[in-house]
């Protein structure tokens, strides 16, 4: 299913473009218009394609990899993706063209807001795919009314005069269906259809309170830099349900081997003898120190892959490599003891590639500068 094609856009469309052929594609779909076969199951499709493609981020993830974020993904829907339980596609119409649809009831107790939090992982956990623990302060039931909102002992809560306790008051707004009869939550009551009188002294007749607490976050093997984890309802509480946490991922620095997607480059140093006569060099990897070899002849610049030791790809199969990039150095005349010079020197004649006095001198005084 390409939701280009659903909506009848190039992939080139801007975000207008993308709202206009989605209002007329929900409009010829919509199940109170359209009683064909299959209309409901369009209408559906079309909702989810313009989910994804009226957002911003999870257009780019679309774009890139060709699928809705968090599809296929391992260790479960970190991206939060559309396609799950509790998508309605009745929920798009209603926010594009106003108000809730006469029919569908009312809406209910609001949920609990959404969190966001950073998790520091490290490359060795971003690997395995470890599960790590976070700290949030959320929003909880209150221990002293337990929810009720009222000081135990006091005065009960009382019907809202407002709803007579529905929670939700009947409109009428104007679309181009022509006026529609919708519901809105009441505005006295705040859609919770009652009045509280003697509010609970601790939370005030808020009926949570902040707590903080860990919550353990499993990582998908590979993750990256820049990608964020929902954590289902451990958001703040709310009487319509718990919010969501969001967890954005930040790698920290390994000081050794640094990231570049699946894989992970180190910077070998190594002098010229060993660089034109060959040997070893150890370098980092996650399983341990391993010995690499300098063949004869390496240059600077040259890489050396260790197959499979770089990271899980996040979106396939198998990893990456670790990448040894050799980078050839040079002494300063003040790190060469006469000994070496000397030995320098005999190489240079023997290649005829000797070093004139003038520069000689010029290297003793520039390494009497640093002594």
């Amino acid at each position: 299913m390409d939701y280009y094609e659903l909506l009848g856009v190039p992939r080139t469309a801007s975000a207008d473009d993308i709202k206009s052929a989605y209002r007329k594609l929900a409009l010829k779909y919509h199940p109170d218009r359209n009683k064909e076969d299959g209309a409901a199951q369009k209408f559906a499709q079309i909702n989810e394609a313009y989910a994804v493609l009226s957002d911003a981020e999870k257009r780019a993830h679309y774009d890139r990899f060709g699928s809705a974020p968090g599809t296929g993904m391992p260790g479960g829907d970190p991206f939060g993706g559309m396609g799950g339980a509790g998508f309605d596609p009745m929920d798009l119409f209603e926010q594009l063209f106003g108000g809730a649809v006469a029919g569908r009831g009312r809406r209910g107790p609001a949920r609990g807001d959404d969190l966001e939090t950073e998790a520091h992982v490290t490359l060795l956990q971003a690997r395995a795919g470890e599960e790590i623990e976070v700290t949030v302060d959320r929003l909880r039931e209150c221990d002293h009314c337990h929810g009720t909102r009222s000081e135990p002992g006091g005065k009960p809560p009382k019907s809202c005069p407002t709803c007579h306790g529905a929670g939700a008051v009947r409109g009428q707004t104007r679309t181009i269906f022509g006026v529609m009869e919708t519901q809105q939550p009441c505005p006295t009551c705040r859609g919770e259809g009652q009045i509280i009188e003697d509010p609970c002294t601790v939370c005030r007749g808020r009926g949570r309170t902040l707590k903080s607490e860990p919550v353990k976050v499993k990582l998908p093997k590979g993750i990256d830099e820049g990608y964020r984890i929902r954590v289902a309802g451990m958001g703040n509480e709310g009487p319509g349900g718990n919010g969501d946490l969001y967890v954005h991922i930040e790698m920290e620095r390994h000081p050794q081997l640094r990231r570049e997607q699946e894989h992970l480059i180190h910077t070998a140093r190594i002098g010229f003898a060993k660089a034109a006569l060959g040997g070893q060099v150890t370098v980092p990897t996650l399983d341990g120190p391993q010995q690499v070899e300098v063949k004869p002849g390496t240059q600077h610049g040259e890489l050396h892959r260790l197959g499979g030791q770089g990271m899980p790809r996040l979106q396939g199969r198998g990893s990456g490599d670790l990448i040894v990039e050799f980078e050839v150095t040079v002494p300063k005349p003040s790190q060469l003891s006469p000994e070496a010079r000397e030995a320098l020197h005999a190489y240079a004649r023997a290649v005829g590639d000797e070093v004139s006095e003038k520069h000689e001198g010029l290297f003793d005084k520039v390494g009497k500068l640093f002594r």
